[in-house]
């Protein structure tokens, strides 16, 4: 049986995928390849990493029984993984201090990277701040306007911010940017692609930096429940977070799991949503094969979501596998329903929710009143809606 949980020798994720790249990128993804074939095998570089999760990022980071949303829709206890609570507000920050990590094991002087809210970002330029190192973020010009908070926090820690205005001047047009600057300028850059995408090895990078999440919240539901959860449910753009959180729980075959995607303003207007799952078809984005969404051409569409770090034409390949393997159910919630989702939280739990984590509400609205009160749900609160609050508040208004 394909593995759900590990790439073949090739980085092929049944059939998603692999290492697609342009002769000037060969010899710097394979240097990246070899490098961390060779850190997630020693120790030391884990009890490096270890350590700073601890003393650093705060974790391990709670599991909170939301109580009065478990009251509201009277079925299955809600429990969040409360990611929020994190240095830097979000899970990006478990990945960021990885890559970091492992560039200076390379002896790279800078990081390089792409951003959609900007979370990535600002905890990206944490993790250089931090270990001394530059960083430079690529940023849709879109997503630099919806989200100056962030774009002021990195360049409070250092960072250069470089504006992206070509495409859609979104996340893909960002990853486009970043990708091109590292072809020419690799040498002494490392590139900290900011989700479990890309060309092989980053979709096993990221994912093993994030699986922290759920190998915590496992010992957690089982401290707390004593049993598994009945459901877990993550928002999916690239797919980090969510496989932060499922991985743990893969073969777990009685815990349903679901992924969900932004289906925008629109799910019948070709520009109007992300929702790649289920919309999408096969092809060939950033150095992977995925489901993508695209026009006859192969060329990736416009994507539009409420939430910046959601707006991608693609998706992780191991998603793509979860998918194909029936392992994982993949929805999509809309901006009006993530942004109803966004003040309920706030008014029953006291918690502001990133407009990404307000999608995995959506979904824990639908299927938590028809399950019982003894089953639970674990949601991914995959980040703090500080980012938000200024555009949600316009959004509202208008």
């Amino acid at each position: 049986m394909t593995s759900l949980l590990h790439a073949d020798e090739t980085g092929f994720f049944g059939a998603h995928g692999g290492r697609f790249l342009p002769p000037q990128l060969e010899a710097p993804i394979a240097e990246v390849a070899e490098a961390y074939a060779d850190a997630r095998n020693d120790p030391e570089f884990a009890r490096e990493y270890e350590a700073l999760l601890t003393d650093y990022v705060g974790r391990p980071s709670p599991l909170f029984l939301a109580e009065h949303l478990t009251e509201y829709f009277g079925g299955a206890r809600i429990y969040l993984k409360r990611e929020d609570l994190n240095h830097t507000g979000s899970h990006k920050i478990n990945h960021c201090l990885g890559e970091a990590l492992l560039a200076k094991r390379m002896g790279k002087k800078k990081l390089l990277a792409e951003t959609g809210a900007g979370q990535h970002g600002v905890a990206l330029a944490t993790a250089a701040a931090l270990l001394g190192l530059d960083c430079e973020i690529h940023m849709g010009a879109i997503d630099v306007e919806k989200q100056h908070p962030n774009v002021v926090r990195m360049e409070f820690l250092g960072a250069t911010i470089v504006p992206v205005t070509d495409g859609g001047q979104c996340l893909k047009d960002a990853v486009d940017s970043a990708f091109a600057t590292f072809a020419t300028d690799w040498k002494d850059t490392f590139f900290a692609i900011g989700s479990v995408v890309g060309p092989d090895p980053y979709p096993t990078i990221v994912r093993d930096f994030q699986a922290i999440v759920g190998r915590e919240a496992r010992k957690q539901i089982l401290d707390r429940e004593n049993r598994l959860p009945d459901a877990l449910v993550a928002c999916v753009g690239g797919g980090s977070n969510a496989l932060g959180l499922f991985t743990a729980f893969l073969e777990d075959e009685p815990v349903q799991i679901y992924g969900v995607e932004p289906a925008g303003r629109n799910l019948d207007v070709v520009g109007e949503h992300a929702a790649t799952m289920t919309l999408g078809s096969p092809g060939m984005l950033h150095g992977m094969r995925t489901m993508l969404l695209q026009d006859q051409a192969g060329d990736p569409d416009a994507v539009h979501s409420i939430a910046s770090g959601l707006d991608y034409p693609g998706i992780g390949p191991q998603h793509a596998h979860l998918r194909d393997m029936g392992r994982v159910e993949y929805v999509t919630a809309s901006d009006t329903e993530s942004l109803e989702a966004f003040q309920l939280v706030c008014r029953a739990e006291g918690i502001i929710p990133a407009l990404e984590s307000a999608h995995a509400l959506v979904q824990t609205a639908r299927i938590a009143p028809s399950m019982g009160r003894d089953e639970v749900i674990i949601v991914n609160l995959s980040g703090r809606g500080d980012k938000d609050i200024d555009y949600v508040a316009d959004q509202l208004r208008g």
